[in-house]
This record gives C-alpha cells, sequence and structure tokens, in this order.
C-alpha cells in the first residue's frame, strides 16, 4: 500500500531538515508531506531542499489543521503522521505499519517512560489515559500521542470532527473507538524536541481541562455526566436526611441538589443521543 508520511512544522527548521531527510532515506518510495502553518522562518525551503513535498499556510491555523491540510493532500492509502522537530524515530514508523498490517485500523506510538515531557504534561497524559480507558472500556496507552498510522479512508471520514489546535490525537481516538474501529498501541521513545515547544501553561491550561470533557462528548457522555449526577443526588440525599432529622424539614438546598442531579443527568442523555447522530452513517 502507498505510503504518506505527514509532518505539520511551524518554524521548525532547526530540525526539519534532518527529518525529512531520515525518512526519505529510510522510505525512497514513500510521499513525504510538510505541512508549513504559516512558518515565519525558512522550514519550508529547509523541508524542499531535503526531498518533502511542502503544502504551506498562509497563516497559523493550528496543528489540527495542519494534520487535516496533510490528510487532504496525501494521495497514500496509510497515512503517519509524526512530529517535525526531532522526537520521533523513523526507524519506529515499521512496527507500527507491521501492527497496522495485522488487521488494526489505527496504530499509536505510545511513549515510554524516560520520554521527554515535563512533569505538568506527564501527570495530565496519565489522568487522560486513565480517562479514556473508563470511558472506553479499553486500556488506552498514549492518548495524546503525535505519531500514529492510520488508514487514509477511515481517517478521513472524521476530519469535520477534528480541531484546530493540538488535541487532533485525543480526537481521533476516541472517534475510532466510538465507530468501532480497531486501536492498538506499540511502545515508542520520544526524544528531546530540537528547538522551543509551541505550548504555553499559562495559554494552554484550558485547552487540558476541555479535553476531559472533549474525550466524554466524542465517546459517551452519560458515563461522564451520571456519576456527577449520582453524586449530587447522593449528596441531596444525604443533606435531606440531615436536616429532616434534626430541624424536621426540608430544605431549599437539598431542592437545589435534586434538581441540579436530574439536569446533570438529562444533560448527559440528550449529549448521548446527539453524539450518536455523530457518527451516523452517510
Amino acid at each position: 500500500m502507498k505510503l504518506s508520511i505527514i509532518l505539520p512544522a511551524k518554524n521548525e527548521s532547526a530540525a526539519i531538515g534532518s527529518t525529512v531527510a531520515g525518512l526519505a532515506e529510510r522510505f525512497p518510495q514513500a510521499e513525504i508531506i510538510v505541512v508549513n502553518d504559516g512558518s515565519t522562518d525558512n522550514t519550508a525551503e529547509v523541508a524542499v531542499a531535503a526531498g518533502a513535498r511542502v503544502v504551506s499556510h498562509p497563516y497559523s491555523k493550528g496543528n489540527g489543521a495542519a494534520i487535516k491540510t496533510g490528510a487532504r493532500a496525501a494521495q497514500g492509502e496509510v497515512l503517519v503522521f509524526m512530529d517535525a522537530d526531532g522526537q520521533h524515530d523513523p526507524a519506529d514508523i515499521p512496527r507500527l505499519l507491521e501492527r497496522l498490517e495485522q488487521g488494526h485500523d489505527m496504530v499509536v506510538g505510545a511513549r515510554q517512560k524516560g520520554s521527554q515531557a515535563s512533569v505538568g504534561r506527564g501527570v495530565a497524559n496519565k489522568f487522560y489515559n486513565w480517562l479514556a480507558t473508563y470511558m472506553t472500556g479499553h486500556k488506552i496507552e498514549d492518548l495524546t500521542s503525535g505519531m500514529r498510522a492510520v488508514r487514509a479512508d477511515k481517517f478521513c471520514e472524521f476530519l469535520y470532527l477534528l480541531p484546530n489546535g493540538f488535541s487532533y490525537p485525543t480526537t481521533s481516538t476516541m472517534a475510532f473507538f466510538r465507530a468501532g474501529y480497531s486501536v492498538s498501541y506499540v511502545p515508542i521513545h520520544a526524544a528531546q524536541r530540537i528547538g522551543k515547544s509551541h505550548i504555553r501553561l499559562l495559554r494552554d491550561g484550558m485547552r487540558f481541562l476541555l479535553i476531559i470533557f472533549k474525550i466524554g462528548t466524542l465517546y459517551s457522555p452519560l458515563k461522564l455526566f451520571a456519576p456527577i449526577a449520582a453524586l449530587l443526588f447522593g449528596l441531596a440525599s444525604f443533606w435531606y436526611g440531615h436536616t429532616f432529622y434534626h430541624h424536621g424539614k426540608f430544605t431549599n438546598m437539598s431542592a437545589l441538589l435534586y434538581t441540579g442531579s436530574v439536569m446533570i443527568f438529562l444533560m448527559g442523555l440528550i449529549s448521548e443521543q446527539i453524539t450518536a447522530l455523530m457518527y451516523k452513517d452517510d
């Protein structure tokens, strides 16, 4: 099957040349696409000189937008996504493709202990993996890894769902699980990136919180809303028992908690139906 390797890049001139050259040497028959996401340096020129096909955005649209542009431009039956900053090793790609050939639809490179990441990001990733495992009922080893191999026809089914920002790995993984496609994991080691990271702790803090809710809404919102509703219902019952025993009355706080629990449960139920429509076959 024809292979397309897609690298989103923004101001990665320090690393893109060696990354593309390494890919071209190892996969001479593959289509290598660098999506230049509005770089202000010579990322595009370096990539072309190294042998890549470059598709440029006139301004920065985001990592997810670059992924979508690359997927639309690719001609391969299998798409491999990886970072352009030198973190991902091209030598890992054959292992992803081998697992894909075993019948899986998406194979994700799961970063192992010791891979480069800040303490905060490491803790956040572990929480995402735990939450996604709970939501799907399948072991999620690395929800946010940017290195993955997918079947092009299936990946393109979900382009309309992918955000333009950094959370495309989360969205695509949950969408594949929700659609019933097979997802597998291959252990990889992520090296120290070349150049400066585009992620900012304060700016992206809210984004990480939103990912938590996106995990739920993309798979089964009721599994996220129902425990919260049950917790509020339990608190309402406890407070009602307490006030009735000591004061012999039903308080406004109990009424508020009961009402909140019912509303949250109904929100989850409605969201469940909306999510089902998102995955309806054309």
